[in-house]
Protein backbone atom coordinates (compact mmCIF):
# COMPACT_ATOMS: atom_id res chain seq x y z
CA UNK A 1 0.00 0.00 0.00
CA UNK A 2 1.81 3.23 -0.82
CA UNK A 3 1.03 6.84 0.91
CA UNK A 4 2.19 8.76 -1.93
CA UNK A 5 -1.53 10.53 -2.03
CA UNK A 6 -1.20 11.30 1.50
CA UNK A 7 0.69 14.84 1.08
CA UNK A 8 3.27 16.26 -1.56
CA UNK A 9 6.91 16.49 -1.24
CA UNK A 10 7.43 20.21 0.01
CA UNK A 11 9.33 22.82 -1.06
CA UNK A 12 10.53 25.53 1.47
CA UNK A 13 12.92 25.31 4.03
CA UNK A 14 9.87 25.37 7.19
CA UNK A 15 7.80 22.69 5.73
CA UNK A 16 11.06 20.15 4.13
CA UNK A 17 13.34 20.49 7.34
CA UNK A 18 11.16 22.13 10.45
CA UNK A 19 7.23 21.02 10.02
CA UNK A 20 7.92 17.97 8.18
CA UNK A 21 5.78 15.46 7.54
CA UNK A 22 8.80 12.86 6.02
CA UNK A 23 9.68 10.36 8.74
CA UNK A 24 13.48 10.40 8.09
CA UNK A 25 13.14 14.11 8.69
CA UNK A 26 11.40 13.33 11.35
CA UNK A 27 13.77 10.62 12.60
CA UNK A 28 16.32 12.96 12.29
CA UNK A 29 14.94 15.76 14.51
CA UNK A 30 14.61 13.21 17.60
CA UNK A 31 17.75 12.19 16.95
CA UNK A 32 19.66 15.18 17.01
CA UNK A 33 17.11 16.37 20.37
CA UNK A 34 17.64 13.26 21.98
CA UNK A 35 21.20 13.31 21.36
CA UNK A 36 21.30 17.04 22.94
CA UNK A 37 19.34 15.41 26.22
CA UNK A 38 21.77 12.68 26.64
CA UNK A 39 24.68 15.46 27.03
CA UNK A 40 22.50 17.03 29.39
CA UNK A 41 22.00 13.85 31.28
CA UNK A 42 25.48 13.18 31.11
CA UNK A 43 26.83 16.48 32.55
CA UNK A 44 24.47 15.77 35.49
CA UNK A 45 26.12 12.82 36.07
CA UNK A 46 29.19 14.04 36.18
CA UNK A 47 28.05 16.31 39.09
CA UNK A 48 26.73 12.92 40.54
CA UNK A 49 30.30 11.28 40.31
CA UNK A 50 31.97 14.82 41.55
CA UNK A 51 30.42 14.72 44.66
CA UNK A 52 30.96 11.03 45.22
CA UNK A 53 34.67 11.12 44.18
CA UNK A 54 35.41 14.48 45.66
CA UNK A 55 32.94 15.25 48.60
CA UNK A 56 33.37 18.76 49.67
CA UNK A 57 35.63 19.44 46.82
CA UNK A 58 34.62 22.32 44.82
CA UNK A 59 33.74 23.35 41.62
CA UNK A 60 34.94 26.90 40.01
CA UNK A 61 31.66 27.27 38.01
CA UNK A 62 29.10 25.94 40.82
CA UNK A 63 30.28 29.52 42.90
CA UNK A 64 26.68 30.59 42.75
CA UNK A 65 25.22 27.18 44.25
CA UNK A 66 26.35 28.68 47.56
CA UNK A 67 24.03 30.02 50.13
CA UNK A 68 24.84 30.67 53.56
CA UNK A 69 28.30 30.97 54.16
CA UNK A 70 28.95 27.40 52.55
CA UNK A 71 32.49 27.71 50.34
CA UNK A 72 32.05 28.52 46.79
CA UNK A 73 31.16 25.90 44.39
CA UNK A 74 30.69 22.70 47.19
CA UNK A 75 27.23 21.24 46.02
CA UNK A 76 24.88 20.93 48.83
CA UNK A 77 22.21 18.02 49.09
CA UNK A 78 19.55 19.77 47.61
CA UNK A 79 21.40 20.01 44.53
CA UNK A 80 22.25 16.82 44.53
CA UNK A 81 18.99 15.37 45.32
CA UNK A 82 17.93 17.61 42.00
CA UNK A 83 20.83 16.19 39.96
CA UNK A 84 20.14 12.57 40.23
CA UNK A 85 16.64 12.54 39.79
CA UNK A 86 16.83 15.06 36.71
CA UNK A 87 19.97 12.71 35.50
CA UNK A 88 17.65 10.01 35.55
CA UNK A 89 14.55 11.72 33.98
CA UNK A 90 16.01 12.87 31.13
CA UNK A 91 18.42 10.01 30.19
CA UNK A 92 15.59 7.84 29.85
CA UNK A 93 12.23 9.88 29.16
CA UNK A 94 13.97 12.25 27.13
CA UNK A 95 17.52 10.73 25.81
CA UNK A 96 17.36 6.85 25.10
CA UNK A 97 13.98 6.07 24.58
CA UNK A 98 14.03 9.23 21.82
CA UNK A 99 16.86 8.04 20.06
CA UNK A 100 16.07 4.63 19.83
CA UNK A 101 12.87 4.87 19.19
CA UNK A 102 11.63 8.29 17.98
CA UNK A 103 14.95 8.24 15.94
CA UNK A 104 16.38 5.68 14.59
CA UNK A 105 12.85 3.24 14.90
CA UNK A 106 10.82 6.57 12.86
CA UNK A 107 13.88 6.56 9.94
CA UNK A 108 14.19 3.15 9.44
CA UNK A 109 10.86 1.14 9.87
CA UNK A 110 9.31 2.68 6.57
CA UNK A 111 12.34 2.00 4.86
CA UNK A 112 12.78 -1.47 6.04
CA UNK A 113 9.37 -2.42 5.40
CA UNK A 114 9.35 -0.83 1.93
CA UNK A 115 6.52 1.81 2.72
CA UNK A 116 7.24 5.33 1.61
CA UNK A 117 6.04 6.96 4.70
CA UNK A 118 4.26 6.10 8.20
CA UNK A 119 0.74 5.36 8.48
CA UNK A 120 -0.02 9.00 9.51
CA UNK A 121 2.65 11.15 8.95
CA UNK A 122 0.80 14.73 10.61
CA UNK A 123 0.15 13.00 13.71
CA UNK A 124 3.95 11.74 13.24
CA UNK A 125 5.33 15.25 12.76
CA UNK A 126 2.96 15.80 15.81
CA UNK A 127 4.78 13.27 18.34
CA UNK A 128 7.98 15.27 18.10
CA UNK A 129 6.85 18.91 18.85
CA UNK A 130 4.39 17.70 21.82
CA UNK A 131 8.02 15.62 22.79
CA UNK A 132 9.99 18.68 22.31
CA UNK A 133 7.08 20.91 24.26
CA UNK A 134 7.50 18.03 27.06
CA UNK A 135 11.20 18.84 27.01
CA UNK A 136 11.05 22.19 27.33
CA UNK A 137 8.66 21.98 29.84
CA UNK A 138 11.04 19.65 32.11
CA UNK A 139 13.88 22.02 31.08
CA UNK A 140 12.03 25.10 32.80
CA UNK A 141 11.55 23.44 35.85
CA UNK A 142 15.55 24.28 36.59
CA UNK A 143 14.92 27.62 36.56
CA UNK A 144 12.23 27.72 39.47
CA UNK A 145 13.09 29.62 42.46
CA UNK A 146 13.50 26.37 44.04
CA UNK A 147 14.64 24.12 41.29
CA UNK A 148 13.67 20.98 39.65
CA UNK A 149 12.45 17.56 41.32
CA UNK A 150 14.22 16.41 43.71
CA UNK A 151 12.12 13.25 44.58
CA UNK A 152 13.92 10.69 42.30
CA UNK A 153 13.04 9.42 39.08
CA UNK A 154 10.57 7.23 40.47
CA UNK A 155 8.93 10.18 42.73
CA UNK A 156 7.73 8.07 45.38
CA UNK A 157 5.07 9.75 48.04
CA UNK A 158 4.91 11.31 49.98
CA UNK A 159 7.77 12.84 49.24
CA UNK A 160 6.98 13.86 45.56
CA UNK A 161 3.23 15.01 46.89
CA UNK A 162 4.84 17.57 48.82
CA UNK A 163 8.27 18.75 46.63
CA UNK A 164 8.06 22.80 45.46
CA UNK A 165 6.91 23.36 42.17
CA UNK A 166 9.55 21.66 40.20
CA UNK A 167 7.95 18.53 40.74
CA UNK A 168 4.62 19.84 39.54
CA UNK A 169 6.58 20.68 36.00
CA UNK A 170 8.32 17.50 36.26
CA UNK A 171 4.41 15.20 36.40
CA UNK A 172 3.47 17.84 34.14
CA UNK A 173 6.17 17.03 31.42
CA UNK A 174 5.37 13.42 31.71
CA UNK A 175 1.83 13.82 30.97
CA UNK A 176 2.75 15.79 27.92
CA UNK A 177 5.33 13.39 26.91
CA UNK A 178 3.10 10.47 26.77
CA UNK A 179 0.88 12.05 24.64
CA UNK A 180 3.76 11.70 22.47
CA UNK A 181 4.62 8.61 23.12
CA UNK A 182 1.28 7.30 22.65
CA UNK A 183 0.88 9.33 19.10
CA UNK A 184 4.03 7.06 17.89
CA UNK A 185 3.31 4.26 19.39
CA UNK A 186 -0.17 4.42 17.30
CA UNK A 187 1.92 5.12 14.51
CA UNK A 188 4.38 2.65 14.36
CA UNK A 189 1.95 -0.34 14.47
CA UNK A 190 -0.93 1.09 12.09
CA UNK A 191 2.35 1.87 9.77
CA UNK A 192 3.87 -2.10 10.29
CA UNK A 193 0.62 -4.20 9.81
CA UNK A 194 -0.49 -2.04 6.78
CA UNK A 195 2.15 -0.45 4.80
CA UNK A 196 4.21 -3.85 4.16
CA UNK A 197 5.55 -4.00 0.67
CA UNK A 198 4.53 -7.14 -1.52
CA UNK A 199 6.10 -10.19 -0.16
CA UNK A 200 6.93 -8.56 3.12
CA UNK A 201 5.33 -11.25 5.29
CA UNK A 202 5.55 -10.71 9.00
CA UNK A 203 8.63 -13.37 9.74
CA UNK A 204 9.74 -11.61 6.78
CA UNK A 205 10.87 -8.10 8.39
CA UNK A 206 13.70 -7.70 10.08
CA UNK A 207 14.46 -8.40 13.71
CA UNK A 208 14.73 -4.27 14.37
CA UNK A 209 11.08 -3.67 12.84
CA UNK A 210 10.17 -6.57 14.64
CA UNK A 211 11.71 -4.82 17.69
CA UNK A 212 10.05 -1.52 17.43
CA UNK A 213 6.52 -2.76 16.33
CA UNK A 214 6.78 -4.84 20.02
CA UNK A 215 8.32 -2.13 22.10
CA UNK A 216 4.95 0.08 20.20
CA UNK A 217 2.76 -2.51 21.68
CA UNK A 218 4.72 -2.16 24.94
CA UNK A 219 4.31 1.78 25.31
CA UNK A 220 1.05 1.64 24.28
CA UNK A 221 -0.17 -1.12 27.13
CA UNK A 222 2.06 0.57 29.97
CA UNK A 223 1.89 3.93 29.43
CA UNK A 224 -2.10 4.27 31.00
CA UNK A 225 -0.52 3.07 34.68
CA UNK A 226 1.88 5.95 34.23
CA UNK A 227 -0.51 8.15 33.14
CA UNK A 228 -3.27 7.44 35.54
CA UNK A 229 -0.51 8.01 38.48
CA UNK A 230 1.23 11.29 37.67
CA UNK A 231 -2.81 12.43 37.39
CA UNK A 232 -3.36 10.98 40.82
CA UNK A 233 0.11 12.59 42.06
CA UNK A 234 -0.60 15.83 40.77
CA UNK A 235 -3.90 16.16 42.31
CA UNK A 236 -2.62 15.68 45.11
CA UNK A 237 -0.75 18.23 44.70
CA UNK A 238 -2.63 20.81 43.43
CA UNK A 239 -6.01 19.88 44.47
CA UNK A 240 -6.43 18.17 48.28
CA UNK A 241 -6.80 14.54 47.16
CA UNK A 242 -5.27 12.08 48.97
CA UNK A 243 -4.68 8.84 46.48
CA UNK A 244 -1.21 8.56 47.72
CA UNK A 245 -1.09 11.00 50.84
CA UNK A 246 -1.42 9.08 54.20
CA UNK A 247 -3.59 10.48 57.18
CA UNK A 248 -1.77 12.33 59.96
CA UNK A 249 1.29 13.11 57.64
CA UNK A 250 3.41 15.64 59.37
CA UNK A 251 4.86 18.25 56.92
CA UNK A 252 6.93 21.16 59.05
CA UNK A 253 5.72 20.42 61.85
CA UNK A 254 2.16 20.84 60.99
CA UNK A 255 -0.43 17.57 60.52
CA UNK A 256 -1.92 17.29 57.13
CA UNK A 257 -5.43 16.47 57.45
CA UNK A 258 -6.86 14.56 55.10
CA UNK A 259 -8.42 11.41 54.38
CA UNK A 260 -5.57 7.56 54.49
CA UNK A 261 -4.27 7.54 51.00
CA UNK A 262 -1.74 4.73 50.36
CA UNK A 263 2.12 5.38 49.02
CA UNK A 264 2.12 2.03 48.25
CA UNK A 265 -0.39 2.47 45.37
CA UNK A 266 1.82 4.86 43.64
CA UNK A 267 4.50 1.96 43.58
CA UNK A 268 2.45 -0.28 41.84
CA UNK A 269 1.12 2.35 38.95
CA UNK A 270 4.87 3.35 38.54
CA UNK A 271 6.20 0.15 38.47
CA UNK A 272 3.89 -1.64 36.79
CA UNK A 273 4.94 0.96 33.35
CA UNK A 274 8.63 1.00 34.98
CA UNK A 275 9.35 -2.64 34.30
CA UNK A 276 8.29 -2.61 31.08
CA UNK A 277 10.12 0.63 30.51
CA UNK A 278 12.96 -1.67 31.07
CA UNK A 279 12.74 -3.39 27.82
CA UNK A 280 11.02 -0.09 25.90
CA UNK A 281 14.90 1.37 26.45
CA UNK A 282 16.43 -2.73 25.60
CA UNK A 283 14.24 -4.20 23.10
CA UNK A 284 15.20 -1.57 20.23
CA UNK A 285 18.72 -2.00 20.99
CA UNK A 286 18.54 -5.88 20.28
CA UNK A 287 16.87 -5.51 16.99
CA UNK A 288 19.81 -3.06 15.79
CA UNK A 289 22.26 -5.29 16.77
CA UNK A 290 20.61 -8.48 15.63
CA UNK A 291 20.98 -6.84 11.81
CA UNK A 292 24.19 -5.48 12.65
CA UNK A 293 25.62 -9.01 13.70
CA UNK A 294 23.92 -11.07 11.04
CA UNK A 295 25.38 -8.56 8.53
CA UNK A 296 29.17 -8.39 9.53
CA UNK A 297 28.92 -12.26 10.37
CA UNK A 298 28.24 -13.03 7.16
CA UNK A 299 25.63 -15.36 8.58
CA UNK A 300 21.89 -15.74 8.75
CA UNK A 301 20.59 -14.56 11.97
CA UNK A 302 20.23 -17.97 14.35
CA UNK A 303 17.28 -18.92 15.22
CA UNK A 304 15.57 -16.59 13.22
CA UNK A 305 11.55 -17.47 14.27
CA UNK A 306 13.09 -18.31 17.89
CA UNK A 307 14.32 -14.96 17.93
CA UNK A 308 11.14 -13.18 17.13
CA UNK A 309 9.48 -15.32 19.67
CA UNK A 310 12.00 -14.34 22.24
CA UNK A 311 11.37 -10.72 22.14
CA UNK A 312 7.83 -11.39 22.50
CA UNK A 313 8.42 -13.53 25.53
CA UNK A 314 10.22 -10.94 27.21
CA UNK A 315 7.62 -8.36 26.16
CA UNK A 316 4.87 -10.59 27.72
CA UNK A 317 6.58 -10.85 30.64
CA UNK A 318 7.43 -7.85 31.51
CA UNK A 319 3.87 -7.22 32.86
CA UNK A 320 4.25 -9.45 34.84
CA UNK A 321 7.46 -8.96 37.28
CA UNK A 322 6.77 -5.31 38.60
CA UNK A 323 6.66 -6.61 42.51
CA UNK A 324 10.06 -6.93 42.26
CA UNK A 325 11.05 -3.95 42.84
CA UNK A 326 9.23 -3.86 46.24
CA UNK A 327 10.69 -7.13 47.89
CA UNK A 328 11.31 -4.54 50.85
CA UNK A 329 7.90 -2.96 50.82
CA UNK A 330 6.52 -5.22 53.39
CA UNK A 331 4.69 -7.46 50.89
CA UNK A 332 3.06 -10.82 51.51
CA UNK A 333 5.93 -13.13 51.21
CA UNK A 334 3.92 -15.61 49.05
CA UNK A 335 3.41 -12.88 46.47
CA UNK A 336 6.97 -11.71 46.41
CA UNK A 337 7.76 -15.44 45.58
CA UNK A 338 5.90 -15.56 42.91
CA UNK A 339 7.46 -12.01 41.52
CA UNK A 340 10.49 -14.13 42.14
CA UNK A 341 9.92 -16.84 39.96
CA UNK A 342 8.52 -14.68 37.10
CA UNK A 343 11.56 -12.29 37.21
CA UNK A 344 13.53 -15.28 36.79
CA UNK A 345 11.83 -16.98 34.17
CA UNK A 346 11.98 -13.85 31.98
CA UNK A 347 15.84 -14.80 31.73
CA UNK A 348 14.86 -17.79 29.51
CA UNK A 349 14.05 -15.70 26.74
CA UNK A 350 16.61 -13.15 27.31
CA UNK A 351 18.93 -16.45 27.06
CA UNK A 352 17.49 -17.60 23.97
CA UNK A 353 18.61 -14.27 22.27
CA UNK A 354 21.82 -14.19 23.60
CA UNK A 355 22.89 -17.59 22.40
CA UNK A 356 21.33 -16.87 19.26
CA UNK A 357 23.21 -13.95 19.01
CA UNK A 358 26.52 -16.17 19.54
CA UNK A 359 25.44 -18.46 17.47
CA UNK A 360 25.05 -16.45 14.58
CA UNK A 361 28.87 -15.08 15.01
CA UNK A 362 30.09 -19.23 15.19
CA UNK A 363 32.16 -19.77 12.29
CA UNK A 364 31.08 -16.81 10.94
CA UNK A 365 33.54 -14.52 8.43
CA UNK A 366 33.31 -11.25 10.90
CA UNK A 367 34.08 -7.88 9.33
CA UNK A 368 35.17 -5.86 12.83
CA UNK A 369 33.88 -2.61 11.46
CA UNK A 370 33.12 -0.22 14.03
CA UNK A 371 29.28 -1.17 13.82
CA UNK A 372 29.96 -4.97 14.87
CA UNK A 373 32.60 -3.28 17.48
CA UNK A 374 29.43 -1.86 18.95
CA UNK A 375 27.27 -4.96 18.85
CA UNK A 376 29.73 -7.27 20.81
CA UNK A 377 30.45 -4.52 23.41
CA UNK A 378 26.58 -4.79 24.22
CA UNK A 379 26.30 -8.50 23.98
CA UNK A 380 29.17 -7.90 26.73
CA UNK A 381 27.05 -5.70 28.60
CA UNK A 382 23.91 -7.02 28.35
CA UNK A 383 25.16 -10.45 29.93
CA UNK A 384 26.90 -8.79 32.56
CA UNK A 385 23.73 -7.03 33.49
CA UNK A 386 21.50 -9.95 32.53
CA UNK A 387 23.75 -12.44 35.22
CA UNK A 388 23.72 -9.41 38.02
CA UNK A 389 19.55 -9.12 37.53
CA UNK A 390 19.27 -12.81 38.92
CA UNK A 391 20.52 -12.13 41.88
CA UNK A 392 18.45 -9.00 42.41
CA UNK A 393 15.66 -11.30 41.21
CA UNK A 394 15.92 -13.94 44.67
CA UNK A 395 14.34 -12.12 47.28
CA UNK A 396 16.71 -13.21 50.06
CA UNK A 397 19.47 -11.49 48.34
CA UNK A 398 17.33 -8.57 46.91
CA UNK A 399 16.28 -7.89 50.38
CA UNK A 400 20.10 -7.56 51.51
CA UNK A 401 20.92 -5.28 48.41
CA UNK A 402 17.82 -3.48 47.50
CA UNK A 403 18.83 -0.07 47.42
CA UNK A 404 22.48 -0.65 47.35
CA UNK A 405 25.10 0.34 44.36
CA UNK A 406 24.69 -3.15 43.48
CA UNK A 407 21.21 -2.44 41.91
CA UNK A 408 22.70 0.88 40.00
CA UNK A 409 25.72 -1.04 38.26
CA UNK A 410 22.98 -3.75 37.12
CA UNK A 411 20.70 -0.79 35.82
CA UNK A 412 23.74 1.00 34.05
CA UNK A 413 24.88 -2.22 32.48
CA UNK A 414 21.50 -3.14 31.41
CA UNK A 415 19.87 0.68 30.48
CA UNK A 416 22.58 2.28 30.46
CA UNK A 417 25.50 -0.05 28.62
CA UNK A 418 22.74 -2.13 26.30
CA UNK A 419 21.49 0.69 25.05
CA UNK A 420 24.32 2.88 24.64
CA UNK A 421 26.29 0.54 22.35
CA UNK A 422 23.17 0.17 20.48
CA UNK A 423 23.06 3.37 19.67
CA UNK A 424 26.37 3.65 18.58
CA UNK A 425 25.85 0.35 16.80
CA UNK A 426 22.55 1.83 14.94
CA UNK A 427 24.60 5.18 14.12
CA UNK A 428 28.01 4.19 12.87
CA UNK A 429 25.68 1.28 10.90
CA UNK A 430 23.04 3.67 9.30
CA UNK A 431 24.88 6.66 8.71
CA UNK A 432 25.91 6.30 5.49
CA UNK A 433 22.63 5.35 4.17
CA UNK A 434 20.96 8.70 6.66
CA UNK A 435 23.48 11.25 4.97
CA UNK A 436 25.46 9.45 1.91
CA UNK A 437 29.03 10.00 3.52
CA UNK A 438 30.93 7.39 5.55
CA UNK A 439 32.21 7.49 9.20
CA UNK A 440 35.84 7.46 9.64
CA UNK A 441 36.52 3.53 11.05
CA UNK A 442 39.97 4.29 12.69
CA UNK A 443 38.38 6.85 14.67
CA UNK A 444 35.18 4.48 15.54
CA UNK A 445 37.61 1.77 16.39
CA UNK A 446 39.35 4.12 18.77
CA UNK A 447 36.17 5.49 20.26
CA UNK A 448 34.29 2.02 20.83
CA UNK A 449 37.64 0.49 22.53
CA UNK A 450 38.13 3.19 25.15
CA UNK A 451 34.70 3.45 25.46
CA UNK A 452 34.10 -0.28 26.55
CA UNK A 453 37.15 -0.23 28.77
CA UNK A 454 36.37 2.76 30.20
CA UNK A 455 32.53 2.07 31.29
CA UNK A 456 33.57 -1.00 32.73
CA UNK A 457 35.71 0.40 34.98
CA UNK A 458 32.99 3.26 36.09
CA UNK A 459 29.92 0.96 36.59
CA UNK A 460 32.03 -2.60 37.77
CA UNK A 461 32.93 -1.45 41.18
CA UNK A 462 29.51 -0.52 42.01
CA UNK A 463 29.08 -3.94 42.53
CA UNK A 464 32.05 -3.89 45.03
CA UNK A 465 30.15 -1.10 46.64
CA UNK A 466 26.90 -2.63 47.04
CA UNK A 467 28.21 -5.97 48.52
CA UNK A 468 30.09 -3.63 51.27
CA UNK A 469 26.62 -2.13 52.12
CA UNK A 470 26.93 1.16 50.14
CA UNK A 471 22.97 2.82 49.96
CA UNK A 472 22.54 4.64 46.44
CA UNK A 473 21.14 8.31 46.24
CA UNK A 474 23.99 8.89 48.72
CA UNK A 475 25.06 12.39 49.33
CA UNK A 476 28.38 11.96 50.96
CA UNK A 477 29.45 8.66 51.90
CA UNK A 478 32.16 10.16 54.24
CA UNK A 479 29.51 10.31 56.67
CA UNK A 480 29.66 6.75 57.10
CA UNK A 481 32.55 5.40 59.03
CA UNK A 482 31.99 1.99 57.54
CA UNK A 483 32.17 2.87 54.29
CA UNK A 484 35.15 5.42 54.11
CA UNK A 485 37.68 2.75 53.05
CA UNK A 486 36.01 2.51 49.91
CA UNK A 487 36.72 6.29 48.98
CA UNK A 488 39.63 5.61 46.32
CA UNK A 489 37.08 2.97 44.92
CA UNK A 490 34.68 6.13 44.44
CA UNK A 491 37.76 9.10 43.10
CA UNK A 492 38.59 6.10 40.62
CA UNK A 493 35.59 5.52 39.44
CA UNK A 494 34.53 9.64 39.32
CA UNK A 495 37.82 9.87 36.92
CA UNK A 496 37.24 7.02 34.55
CA UNK A 497 33.47 8.75 34.20
CA UNK A 498 35.20 12.28 32.96
CA UNK A 499 37.48 10.40 30.68
CA UNK A 500 34.74 8.42 29.54
CA UNK A 501 32.66 11.31 28.83
CA UNK A 502 35.46 13.03 27.06
CA UNK A 503 36.51 10.39 24.71
CA UNK A 504 32.55 10.75 23.13
CA UNK A 505 34.16 14.02 22.10
CA UNK A 506 35.85 11.29 19.37
CA UNK A 507 32.19 10.02 18.35
CA UNK A 508 30.79 13.75 18.10
CA UNK A 509 33.58 14.80 15.83
CA UNK A 510 33.55 11.86 13.93
CA UNK A 511 30.18 12.02 13.22
CA UNK A 512 29.60 15.95 12.13
CA UNK A 513 32.84 15.56 10.48
CA UNK A 514 31.96 13.21 8.19
CA UNK A 515 28.09 13.98 7.48
CA UNK A 516 29.81 16.97 5.99
CA UNK A 517 33.38 15.68 4.64
CA UNK A 518 32.94 12.32 4.98
CA UNK A 519 33.85 10.01 2.02
CA UNK A 520 30.80 9.31 -0.19
CA UNK A 521 29.02 6.19 0.94
CA UNK A 522 27.58 3.78 -1.92
CA UNK A 523 23.87 2.47 -1.82
CA UNK A 524 24.71 -0.98 0.17
CA UNK A 525 28.33 -0.24 1.64
CA UNK A 526 27.84 -2.77 4.12
CA UNK A 527 26.36 -5.43 1.79
CA UNK A 528 23.57 -5.86 3.91
CA UNK A 529 19.97 -7.72 2.32
CA UNK A 530 17.50 -5.90 3.83
CA UNK A 531 15.11 -3.09 1.81
CA UNK A 532 16.56 0.31 2.88
CA UNK A 533 20.15 -0.79 1.16
CA UNK A 534 18.13 -0.93 -2.16
CA UNK A 535 17.41 2.88 -2.57
CA UNK A 536 19.76 5.67 -2.95
CA UNK A 537 21.87 7.17 0.35
CA UNK A 538 20.30 9.45 1.26
CA UNK A 539 17.37 7.91 0.19
CA UNK A 540 14.50 10.09 -1.75
CA UNK A 541 11.31 11.91 -0.53
CA UNK A 542 9.07 8.93 -0.60
CA UNK A 543 12.03 6.37 -0.34
CA UNK A 544 11.54 4.35 -3.23
CA UNK A 545 11.14 4.86 -6.88
CA UNK A 546 8.69 2.45 -7.30
CA UNK A 547 7.13 0.08 -4.35
CA UNK A 548 9.88 -2.81 -4.05
CA UNK A 549 8.74 -6.83 -4.54
CA UNK A 550 10.33 -9.04 -1.58
CA UNK A 551 10.78 -12.66 -2.47
CA UNK A 552 12.90 -13.81 0.74
CA UNK A 553 13.65 -12.86 4.64
CA UNK A 554 16.16 -10.66 5.63
CA UNK A 555 19.07 -12.86 6.24
CA UNK A 556 20.56 -14.77 3.52
CA UNK A 557 23.97 -14.57 3.73
CA UNK A 558 26.43 -16.96 2.60
CA UNK A 559 24.08 -19.05 0.52
CA UNK A 560 25.25 -22.16 -1.59
CA UNK A 561 25.46 -21.35 -5.47
CA UNK A 562 26.43 -17.93 -5.48
CA UNK A 563 29.32 -15.98 -6.32
CA UNK A 564 28.45 -12.83 -3.74
CA UNK A 565 27.73 -13.61 0.29
CA UNK A 566 24.58 -11.48 0.00
CA UNK A 567 21.21 -11.53 -1.05
CA UNK A 568 19.01 -8.59 -0.96
CA UNK A 569 15.32 -9.17 -0.15
CA UNK A 570 13.95 -7.47 -3.20
CA UNK A 571 16.46 -9.71 -5.77
CA UNK A 572 14.29 -12.53 -7.26
CA UNK A 573 15.98 -16.28 -7.17
CA UNK A 574 16.86 -16.26 -10.81
CA UNK A 575 18.52 -12.47 -10.67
Amino acid sequence: MSTSAHHAAPTSFIRRWVFSVDHKVIGLQYLFTGFAFLILGTLLSLLIRWQLGFPGKALPFMGHLAPNGMPGGVMLPDYYHMAFTMHATIMIFFAVIPILVGGFGNYLVPLMIGADDMAFPRLNMASYWVYLTSGLVMLYSFFTGTGAAKAGWFAYPPLSAVEPVGQTLWIISLMILAISSLMGSINFITTVLNLRAPGMTMFRMPLTVWAQFITAILLLLALPSLTVGVACLLLDRVAGTSFFMPAGLIIGGNTLERSGGNPLLWQHLFWFFGHPEVYIVIMPAMGIVSDVISTFSRRPIFGYQGMVYALGGIAGLGFIVWGHHMFTSGMNPTLGTAFMMSTVVIAVPSAIKTFNWLGTMWKGSIRFKPPMLCAVGFLSMFIIGGLTGIFSAVTPVDIYIHNTYFIIGHFHFMMVGGALFGMFAATYFWVPKMFGRMMNETLGRIHIVITFVLFNLVFYPMFILGIAGEPRRLFDPTFYPGLVHLQPIRMFMSVCAILMFCTQGLFIFNLFWSIFNGKKAENNPWESNTLEWTTTSPPPFYNYESVPQVYRGPYEYSQLGRAADWLAQSEPSNG
